[in-house]
């Protein structure tokens, strides 16, 4: 584990210029993990790049053309930039305001080409409900953001899915801007992919809205998976919580685990805490975790953040042998219960229990020991 020192969370630059933003080198703070080789074709526009639109439109969800959305998000890094320039299509999602939605919206991600650009927009109005999962495309590289707009008094909970079994290089912006008295859950599921770096931000509108940014991400031999979170309370009496758990198994394996946490001066009354913790299931792999909180003001309810790295702990694996359970098994039931935790703050049951299961089939454990309701 890799702790680093505060640094300057001061206003980020934003453009939808690409060449305002400088190629990335390695020594930037934002990019001093990343594997640029990997990442790097990003860089730069990739010739006979398609869009990324969704596999099936509904009520909810259509696909449009990106000169026919109006967007307020703009750009923070070079590979945004480039992305939002090129892409040409866009998928839109449209909450109805007071709609409240019984069963979730779920939009499969889809590329054309070996490379392909994405742009999501999300709006859920005013006092509605709504639960959306989006399945992203691990069949090729995408480069892209979501950008999600959540009204006055509405509730939504979101979940990004990112698995499969593929050498695809991913890059996601997830930005949240929240009104008053609106309420944001957002899980990210991260397990697939040779390199996906994944960078959600929150900002507030309105006085009195509340964010949850949950995670869990599960890295084998050299997979690198990067979640880069940035929280900006500029509005008072706001609330966040960031819950980010990974685990790290192989020779390779690398995960990076940034939490940026900015309260202005102006956003008194703020209650906001992140946590990261992993678990190292071998010898080989390696997670930094850096989490970062900058104050502006001293009048706030609560601010605080923790990180921990460590191994298994020895008296569950021996709780669980003891009881006839093999070894290796046994490794795979204490990983599952780690993450349980964090997937248990989804109110829905459903969704818990088929995020579960993706990671229950990631660690290779046999239907009848997955499926059983375990959940730590």
């Amino acid at each position: 584990m890799t702790l680093a020192p505060p640094i300057d969370l001061a206003p980020r630059l934003t453009s939808p210029d690409p060449d305002v933003f400088a190629i990335p080198t390695g020594r930037e703070v934002e990019w001093r993990f990343a594997p640029l080789d990997v990442f790097g074709r990003f860089f730069h526009p990739i010739e006979g790049a398609g869009s990324v639109v969704a596999g099936g439109e509904s009520e909810f969800v259509r696909n449009v053309d990106i000169a026919d959305l109006r967007s307020s998000w703009l750009p923070s890094d070079r590979p945004m930039a480039i992305a939002r320039s090129l892409v040409q299509q866009a998928v839109v999602i449209d909450i109805p305001r007071g709609q409240v939605l019984v069963d979730p919206v779920t939009v499969k991600l889809i590329g054309s080409t070996a490379a392909a650009y994405q742009h999501v927009e999300v709006n859920v109005g005013a006092f509605s409900e709504a639960v959306i999962v989006i399945d992203h495309d691990l069949d090729r590289d995408i480069c892209g953001a979501i950008v999600v707009n959540v009204g006055d008094g509405a509730k939504l909970t979101m979940l990004s899915v990112v698995a499969g079994d593929t050498l695809a290089v991913h890059i996601s912006h997830w930005h949240t801007s929240i009104g008053r008295d609106a309420t944001f859950i957002g899980c990210a599921v991260t397990t697939g992919g040779s390199a996906v770096r994944i960078s959600p931000s929150v900002s507030y509108g309105a006085p009195g809205g509340s964010a949850e940014l949950l995670g869990v991400f599960l890295a084998d031999a050299d997979q690198y998976l990067e979640h880069r979170i940035f929280v900006e309370h500029e509005q008072p009496h706001c609330t966040s919580r960031v819950t980010y758990k990974g685990a790290l198994a192989g020779p390779g394996a690398h995960t990076v685990w940034v939490g940026d946490v900015l309260v202005r001066r102006g956003a008194t009354g703020t209650d906001t805490y992140e946590m990261n913790r992993n678990l190292l299931l071998n010898e080989g792999p390696r997670a930094d975790s850096v989490p970062n909180l900058e104050l502006e003001t001293g009048d706030i309810v609560g601010a605080g953040h923790a990180s921990a790295t460590g191994r298994f702990d020895d008296e569950q694996l021996f709780y669980l042998q003891s009881r006839g359970i093999p070894e290796q098994q046994a490794r795979q039931l204490v990983v599952r219960g780690f993450f349980a935790e964090v997937l248990g703050r989804l109110d829905q049951g459903d969704l818990r229990d088929s995020m579960m299961e993706i990671i229950s089939r990631r660690l290779g454990l046999p239907e009848e020991v997955s499926g059983n309701g375990l959940h730590g």
